[in-house]
This record gives C-alpha cells, sequence and structure tokens, in this order.
C-alpha cells in the first residue's frame, strides 16, 4: 500500500488518505525516530536509548526487535530496512511530509537569489502550510524532541524568510497579526522582532515599534543578560531618527563586478547542503561571512562553490570575485601577495595603484570591500596561512575557500566536508553529459557511477567518453572500465589519477609509504593499529601520518580511529603498492595479518583464549606494543569481520598460507557464538584447504573439527561427520586435546539426529580419553554437559543433575561464562521437569543464564533463555507473555539460521498461540516447525508433529490428529524419550472420544 507520513505536526500515517492508527507508544517513537532520520540507518543503541531515555532494560533489544515486528504487520514488510547496524524507513521523499517541506523551502531561496520573490513568495507558502503545529507534538521524548528542534527551527527561518518577501511587496495588515502571533511564539528571535517593528512603523506606528524594542530588550537582559543584536538596535535606531524603514536608493556606486567562471550548466545535487549554507547566511549578523568547503580530489569543490555564488548574486550585487590560489596544481600555490594583485585589479584598482608591501595591499583590499557587498571565491586554498590575508575585516562581503586540505587554522569557521554524490544523484549527472541513454540502461548506468566511486570528476570524465561515442552503449562503456576504472577515467589533458598525484606528491615522504602501504591492505576499513603494523611504525606515529592524509582527503574517517579509502583512491593506492618490492609487500601483508591474528586471539574469553593459543603453537605477536594497546579486541574482530575473506585472500597472494588457517581458528568461537555462521564456514574452509596445502596434519585436524561445527549448524550432517572422523582419526595418539574435542562433538550430531544413548557414550570416551590430559578443563565441563543433556533428554533426571552440577563447576573454575550460562539454562530445566524446583527459582536461574549471555554475546544462549522463559510463562498461565518471549527467541535464531532451535521455538509458539484460540496461527507456525525439522532433526519433527496434531483436533480433524500422532510415537519410541508417554495417553483419550489433545494454558511440562 501507498503510505504517506506526516511529522509537521502529530505523528500521522495514511494510506490512500485513511489514517492507518499506530497506538503503541513505543512503536510511534521507533517510527518517529526513522522518520526523523530518512535515507539512513538509525543504530539500535539509538532507538534503545530514545525509547527507554533513562535506563534501558536488559530486553530492550529484543522489545525493539517486537516493536519493528508490529510495526511491519501494520505498514507492510518492506517499509521498515533492516541493517546489521539498525533499521531504516524505506519511504520516498514526497511520501515525507518534512522530506518534501526542506524541498521546497530550498526551492524558494534559490528562486528568491534568482530574483523571482513573487514565485519565491507562493513555494514558500506551500512549505509552510505543510505544517500542522511543532514537529511530531505528543512525543515529548527526549532524542525525538532534539531532532524535532532541529526542524522547527527550520520552519522559524522559513517564516522570517517569507516574511522578508512580504514586507519588499508592500504594506499588508494581515502580515501584521501574523507577526504579532510568531514573535509571541518566538519570543526571543531577533529577525522576526526587528521584522515586527518594520512593519508597525509602516502601519504609522512609531510608538508601538519603539515599545517592541524595548520589551525585547528588557526580555533578553532579564533571560540572557545580553543586550540586542547590532542589526536590531540599527533598526530601532532607524525609527528613532524617523527614517524610512524600507530600502532606500543608495547612492551609485562602483561599477557591479562579476570575474566568477562560467557556471556549468550540468551542475547537478547538492541539495541538502546548499540549503543548509544559505540558512547559515540568512543571519541578520553582521557579516563579512567565511564558508569553508574542503574534500578530495574530483569531489566538485570548485564547481560546487561557483554554483552557491551564483545563486547568491542578487544578495551581494556588487561583486563576484575569484582566484585561483593553486594550493594544489602543477604549479607552485600562489603566494598572498599575488592573490590581492588579482582581485584588486578585478575590482578596477589600477596596477600602478597597488602598493609594493603586503600590508598595505591587505589594507588596500580590505578598504575595497569594505563599502561593497560582495562575494569573494577563494579556490584550491593552500593553508590557512595563504588565505588569512585575503580575508575582509569588515563590511558586507561573503567568503567562500575551496580546498582539498581541511583549513583547521581558521578560527570561528565551521568546515563543510564535500561528499561524493549520492546514487541518485550520480545517475542524474550522467545523464546530464550523456543524454537518453542512461534512462535505456539504468542498471548499467548505476553500475557506472558505482565504479566511479560517484565521484564527479570521475563521473564527468566517464560520461564525456560515451557522449563522444555515440554508438556505445552504457553497458560497453561499464565493460572497459572493468576491474580498473582509474586508466579509463581520462578526457584529453585530464585524469582522475593525475588529480590524485598532485594530492599525493605533495606529502611528506613517510606520508607517502604509508598511503602505498595502504594500497595493501585488505578489505574497506582499518585501524590506526592496523596502519601501524601495516606500515611498521609505532601507534603516535601512524595516527600523525593519517592525520596527514585525512587534511589532504586520501583517507577518510566515518568513526574515531576507524578509517577507510575512497574506492577509486584504493585503485591509485594499489597501483603504487605494486611498485614495491615482493619482499617488502610480503612482510607488510605479514605484519598485518599477525597484529589481527593476535588480536583475534585476544577476543576468545579467559580458557578459550589459552585453549586457542595452545592450538596455533603458542606464537607471540611480532608487535606486542600493538596487541597491548588494543582496548577491546572483541570489538575490533566485529568491525573487521566483513574482511575476513579478503585477509584470506591477501595471506595466500603473500604466500603465507599458514596464517589462513590460523586468523580462522582464532575468529571461530566469536563467530560461532554470535551466529555468524556462513562466514566462519567459509574462512573455516578456506583454513582446511590452506592446512592441506602446508602438509600439517595437526592443522589439518583442528581446522577439520572446527569446520564441523558449522556444517553440523548448516545442515551438512554427513560432512560433519566426516570431518570429525578425519580430526579423530589425524589425532588419536598423537594429541589427545584434539582427539577429546572432536569425539566430544560427534555428540552433537547424535544429539541432533535423537541419538541420545550414542551421545551419551561418544561423550563418556571423550571423558575417559581426557583424563590424560588433567588440565584439560574446559572440555571436560563441555563432556559433562553432553552427558547430563543426554540424560535429560531420556528422561534420567539424577544421572543428568550430577553431570550438570559438575559442568557448571568446571565453568566456574575456568570462568568459562558461556559454560556457566549453558549450564544454568540446564539445571533450571531440569529440575523444573524433575519437580525439584518452582518456578520463582527456575525463573531466577533462567534470567540469570539469559543475563550472563546477553553479555558475552552468546546468541543461542539467549534463545535458550528466552525460549525456557516463555514455557515457564506457558505453564503459569501468562499466554501473552509467552508468545512474546518466544516471538523473540526465534528472531534471533532465525538471525543466526539456527534451524533446530528454530523449529524448537516455532512448536512452543504453536501451543501458546493455541492457547491463546488463536487456531490458524498455531497451524502455521506448527507447520513451519515440520518444515525445519522434517528428516533432519527427528526429535523437532515429532514435536512437531505432536504439536500439529493438536492443532488439527482443535479443528475437527481427529483423522489427521490420530495419524500425526502414531507417527510421532513411533518415532519417539525409537529415540527412548518420556514425549512418547504424553503421546500415548493424547491417544488413548482420543480413543475414547475425550478432547485431550490440548495442554492446557495454565500447565504443561517446560521442555528444551
Amino acid at each position: 500500500m501507498l503510505l504517506t507520513f506526516r511529522i509537521l505536526g502529530p505523528l500521522s500515517v495514511t494510506a490512500a488518505g485513511r489514517e492507518v492508527a499506530i497506538t503503541a507508544g513505543r512503536d510511534r517513537v521507533v517510527l518517529a525516530m526513522l522518520l526523523l532520520h530518512p535515507g539512513r540507518i538509525v543504530g539500535f543503541e539509538e532507538l534503545i536509548d530514545a525509547v527507554w531515555p533513562d535506563r534501558p532494560p536488559v530486553t530492550a533489544r529484543g522489545q525493539l526487535q517486537t516493536c519493528v515486528s508490529r510495526l511491519r504487520r501494520t505498514l507492510g514488510p518492506d517499509v521498515i530496512l533492516t541493517d546489521p547496524a539498525g533499521y531504516g524507513i524505506g519511504c520516498g521523499e514526497e511520501d515525507l511530509d518534512a522530506a518534501v517541506f526542506i524541498r521546497l523551502i530550498s526551492q524558494a531561496r534559490a528562486v528568491a537569489a534568482g530574483g523571482d520573490t513573487v514565485a519565491a513568495r507562493e513555494l514558500f507558502r506551500e512549505a509552510l502550510g505543510l505544517w500542522r503545529g511543532p514537529v511530531l507534538t505528543g512525543l515529548d521524548v527526549p532524542a525525538v524532541r532534539q531532532r524535532g528542534a532541529v526542524l522547527d527551527e527550520q520552519y522559524a527561518s522559513a517564516v522570517e524568510d517569507r516574511v522578508d518577501l512580504d514586507l519588499v511587496a508592500g504594506p499588508d495588515p494581515d502580515l501584521l497579526a501574523e507577526l504579532t502571533g510568531l514573535v509571541e511564539r518566538f519570543p526571543l528571535r531577533e529577525r522576526l522582532r526587528a521584522q515586527l517593528m518594520l512593519a508597525l512603523h509602516r502601519a504609522g506606528r512609531q510608538a508601538g515599534a519603539l515599545a517592541e524594542y524595548r520589551r525585547f530588550r528588557d526580555l533578553v537582559r532579564e533571560e540572557l543578560g545580553i543586550e540586542p543584536g547590532a542589526a536590531l538596535q540599527e533598526v530601532h535606531r532607524q525609527i528613532l531618527l524617523g527614517e524610512p524603514a524600507a530600502p532606500q536608493q543608495s547612492a551609485p556606486g562602483p561599477e557591479a563586478v562579476d570575474s566568477l567562471p562560467r557556471v556549468v550548466g550540468d551542475f547537478t545535487g547538492r541539495d541538502e547542503l546548499t540549503a543548509r549554507l544559505l540558512a547559515t547566511l540568512d543571519s541578520a549578523d553582521p557579516v563579512p561571512a567565511v564558508r569553508v568547503v574542503d574534500g578530495m580530489a574530483g569531489s566538485g569543490k570548485t564547481t560546487f562553490a561557483v554554483h552557491l555564488a551564483g545563486l547568491l548574486r542578487s544578495r551581494f550585487p556588487e561583486a563576484s570575485l575569484f582566484v585561483d590560489l593553486q594550493g594544489h596544481s602543477d604549479e607552485r600555490p600562489l603566494l598572498p601577495e599575488a592573490a590581492l594583485v588579482t582581485l584588486l585589479r578585478q575590482l578596477g584598482v589600477p596596477a600602478d595603484h597597488i602598493p609594493d608591501h603586503l600590508d598595505e595591499r591587505v589594507r588596500l583590499w580590505r578598504g575595497e570591500l569594505a563599502t561593497r557587498r560582495s562575494i569573494v571565491v577563494l579556490d584550491n586554498a593552500a593553508s590557512t596561512a595563504q588565505v588569512l590575508p585575503l580575508l575582509p575585516a569588515s563590511g558586507n562581503a561573503l567568503v567562500l575557500i575551496t580546498s582539498r586540505r581541511r583549513l583547521a587554522g581558521l578560527d570561528g569557521v565551521q568546515p563543510e566536508s564535500l561528499p561524493v554524490l549520492d546514487d541518485a544523484e550520480a545517475v542524474a549527472l550522467l545523464a546530464r553529459i550523456v543524454g537518453a541513454r542512461v534512462a535505456a540502461e539504468p542498471e548499467a548506468a548505476l553500475e557506472v557511477v558505482r565504479r566511479c566511486g560517484r565521484l564527479p570528476l570521475a563521473i564527468r570524465l566517464a560520461g564525456a567518453r560515451l557522449a563522444h561515442r555515440p554508438r556505445w552503449h552504457v553497458a560497453d562503456l561499464l565493460r572497459r572500465l572493468g576491474d580498473a576504472a582509474l586508466p579509463e577515467l581520462a578526457a584529453e589533458d585530464r585524469t582522475v589519477a593525475s588529480a590524485f598525484a598532485l594530492s599525493y606528491g605533495q606529502l611528506p615522504e613517510r606520508a607517502q609509504r604509508m598511503f602505498r602501504l595502504l594500497g595493501l591492505h585488505p578489505g574497506e576499513r582499518f585501524e590506526a593499529l592496523a596502519a601501524a603494523a601495516l606500515a611498521d611504525e609505532s601507534l603516535a606515529s601512524a595516527r600523525d601520518l593519517l592525520d596527514d592524509l585525512l587534511d589532504v582527503h586520501l583517507v577518510e574517517e566515518p568513526e574515531p580511529e576507524v578509517y577507510r579509502l575512497h574506492d577509486l583512491l584504493r585503485e591509485y593506492a594499489e597501483m603504487l603498492a605494486a611498485e614495491l618490492s615482493a619482499a617488502e609487500r610480503r612482510d607488510a601483508v605479514g605484519r598485518l595479518l599477525d597484529f589481527h591474528l593476535h588480536a583475534f586471539v585476544a577476543a576468545n574469553d579467559g580458557p578459550q583464549r589459552a585453549i586457542v593459543a595452545a592450538d596455533l603453537g603458542g606464537a607471540v605477536p611480532r608487535r606486542p606494543d600493538l596487541a597491548a594497546a588494543l582496548a577491546d579486541p572483541v570489538a575490533h574482530l566485529e568491525r573487521e569481520r566483513p574482511n575476513l575473506a579478503a585477509f584470506a585472500d591477501a595471506a595466500m597472494a603473500a604466500d603465507q598460507p599458514e596464517l589462513v588457517w590460523r586468523l580462522a581458528r582464532a575468529a571461530w568461537r566469536f563467530l560461532y557464538t554470535r551466529g555468524y555462521v556462513t562466514e566462519v564456514d567459509a574462512l573455516l574452509r578456506r583454513g582446511l584447504d590452506a592446512a592441506r596445502e602446508l602438509g600439517d596434519d595437526s592443522a589439518v585436524a583442528i581446522s577439520a573439527n572446527y569446520l564441523a561445527s558449522s556444517a553440523q549448524r548448516l545442515g551438512r550432517r554427513d560432512e560433519a561427520r566426516g570431518l570429525l572422523e578425519l580430526a579423530t582419526r589425524l589425532s588419536r595418539g598423537t594429541n589427545a586435546v584434539n582427539t577429546v574435542r572432536s569425539m566430544g562433538n560427534l555428540a552433537v550430531i547424535y544429539e541432533s539426529e535423537g541419538r541420545f544413548d550414542k551421545m551419551i557414550e561418544s561423550s563418556l570416551q571423550a571423558l575417559r580419553i581426557g583424563l590424560s590430559v588433567p588440565s584439560n578443563l574446559v572440555h571436560a565441563g563441555l563432556q559433562h554437559g553432553a552427558v547430563g543433556a543426554g540424560h535429560a533428554r531420556l528422561g534420567r533426571f539424577g544421572p543428568a543433575l550430577h553431570h550438570l552440577r559438575l559442568r557448571l563447576q568446571l565453568a566456574s573454575t575456568t570462568e568459562d561464562a558461556v559454560g556457566v550460562a549453558s549450564s544454568l539454562h540446564h539445571i533450571a530445566r531440569v529440575k523444573w521437569q524433575a519437580g525439584l524446583a518452582g518456578a520463582a527459582t527456575t525463573r531466577r536461574m533462567l534470567t540469570a543464564a539469559l543475563r550472563l549471555s546477553r553479555s558475552v554475546g552468546w546468541t543461542i544462549g539467549e534463545a535458550e533463555g528466552l525460549g525456557q522463559l516463555a514455557q515457564l510463562d506457558h505453564a503459569e498461565g501468562h499466554t501473552g507473555a509467552a508468545i512474546e518471549q518466544v516471538e523473540q527467541a526465534i528472531a534471533v535464531v532465525d538471525r543466526i539460521g539456527h534451524h533446530r532451535y528454530g523449529a524448537w521455538y516455532r512448536v512452543h509458539r504453536g501451543a501458546f498461540l493455541l492457547a491463546a484460540g488463536d487456531v490458524a496461527g498455531a497451524a502455521e507456525s506448527c507447520e513451519d516447525a515440520l518444515r525445519l525439522a522434517r528428516t533432519r532433526f527427528p526429535y523437532e519433527w515429532a514435536l512437531a508433529l505432536s504439536g500439529r496434531a493438536a492443532v488439527h483436533l482443535a479443528q475437527g480433524d481427529a483423522g489427521s490428529a490420530r495419524r500425526l500422532l502414531e507417527q510421532a510415537l513411533d518415532m519417539f519410541d525409537r529415540m527412548g524419550v518420556p514425549e512418547r508417554h504424553d503421546v500415548e495417553r493424547r491417544l488413548a483419550a482420543l480413543d475414547s472420544g475425550a478432547d485431550q489433545l490440548r495442554t492446557p494454558a495454565g500447565g504443561g511440562r517446560m521442555e528444551a
């Protein structure tokens, strides 16, 4: 359905003109936050802070998912976008009133700058007519109010702009009444107060205008302890003198000067930045104003500055000046003395009137500007020192400075860094250069601009090639760009590579070396620590060198201490790195990957870290100083996760295959426990191949064991069994730890097959072998846990508790948080099933296990805690709470692709929904469980059959219920699990004609 969202006033969603009700308070906050940030992903933490501004509950993430699920059910599945970092809103610009408002006021200001005040007034009125009150009235949430205040400020600024135009248009009695109300609403806005004073004066109410000034002066003195601004004081002075407040014709001044370069006819995009800069210039404070636009080579800084200056010509009609300071060119940067000669000559100052000394030229320059409303574009600045003498000291001047370098020395100036274009802007620019061919091949056009890194210069050069080849299709250009775009991005003497080379060539030698070596970095992002390892620099030196690169926009810093290269700059750095010797490249990559390897080892918790270190042969880091400086290894591994495949590629390319299996082993636990199973599976497979290439049996055994874990999770059970048998065969008699590990992991396969006696047998055998390694407490704990879980599944609660308590004791001894959480989960369930613990005790244990699981990022433990708490809620008759908890558990296991647990929790959800009277929902949930478990997971399959049978009976289909129950009984009998007794009872009840197939809402046994 087509939805329209309105936030300029109370939150409103409509579909085809009919209101869509969003009633839940938290849902409204989540939707409001997404609509306040259109076009970007809002992070989970930001949303949680908005919904719970004081103390978020431990279940905040799950409750947030529930809010999003409800919104999707109401708004449609595709409206809210999901990203690993958070959520976004999928609505077009015309579907959100705030986006329409911003577009209209930007157009209005541009039209007004062009002199068409009538059209500008209409655009302002249309924009302001969208408002129905303050932003998101009724949502008194700090995060919403903070962001909403930005839009409220834009509203007030737009009102002031429109009133200026109304005042120019002539007297209007309605305007005076409107201004009176606006001043009451915005009592501290000087510009509105000045407008009201002017309107009163024009209406012949001079005394009222002066009284307005006094009221404002008293207000700001009392509340702020300041005096009115200079602009308002000037209006007051004029009214006191009885001078007309309307603009008067001034005496003829110097002839207008326009030295701006030609504005390109195909200028595209930058609407938001243009509107923001225009808004900052609307202040009533005295100028000169200085605005700095910096950005990487080819980002269109000059084009943008000239475009903006063109829009502002009417505000600064007496001089539009331009000088290229040659900060980044083949020539030496222009000295301030030479730049002043150029600027003064543009103003018409005769050459023989220009003094020789810099100080005298500066005084003459500033004196010339003092009486002119002027725009000065200082393009391509090299440094702060170069531009400081060129800045006016007073007068009505605007200075626009562009530079590839960040001019941090300019006090009181807020720079604007010019980003690359977004996809839509980039394609639009290509279309304006090339013409209709772009619209005919939209997918190829989008890929072309992405290969150009959405960099305006690159798009212009690519577009020029296509424009001059009328027989080419866009796809032909795309093929030419291939994997290396830089050589193709050239037109006559203009190339993207030469633009980059100018920035690179002006760097100090060590900064050049750092940039070259970054061309070897695999993956998109990197930390300062990684750059230090790559370049063999100290961390402090690496930071300084990266700052040098940042200052000239050769690298970007999207978050503190995390950097990246633009796609084309990466390609340029790779070209430079290719000129290094093979030995230098190999050593640099080795240093980098060794740092990451030991960072990944450190991401393992205490006992696991020792196990990983032992598997890696006790290797020590090449750069212990960098390893020690890593503050948060877990966050580091999460950040580097997208780069893992690239790390493996780099290791193989550098002829260091041993690093592939080592990196995979070090990262395994983090990736596996957090549910990144597909990623760890691909990485481990490459590690196994590398270990085989090395002929290292120990490495093969280790890699095979851990690859089996992901193969099993992803449903490749036969492959997992073969890998574990291989690992056991290679380790038997040579490495008892590997043998115990592999044999114990076979128990997991037996569990998934419903062979619980074999699960116990395999784990006990692993325990016996493990006696030869008395220090191997972690693996012993794992085996006791598996034995206990097997006994619990078979209904042998005494032996189960014995082994589970040993598991808990060993996990506590080794400070194995995952082991402690797992033990608590299982002990709580077994004691509840055996009648040895009440609901309150069970809930305390499960809550503690859930909290611990979340604190260490153990996703399966989180799902187990949620699922078991849901069963406890259901057993106590809290069916609504049970459904909410199990939905969260399903969301967790679905996210990580754990189909066996997914089947479990869907069976339980079906039971809960059936108890709540939602027969259709229960049927759907049980069918989903059957789909996930059928033929792959016998125990869960039988549970799903039993659950579906209950639904059949509720639907009046006793025949189907009997058939499924008989099938489930046969499977439970073969497994030897106590669930068979419940099925026998239900079949007997069916034979007697009693309706006892449904589990009562307030009872029932809590299962796994």
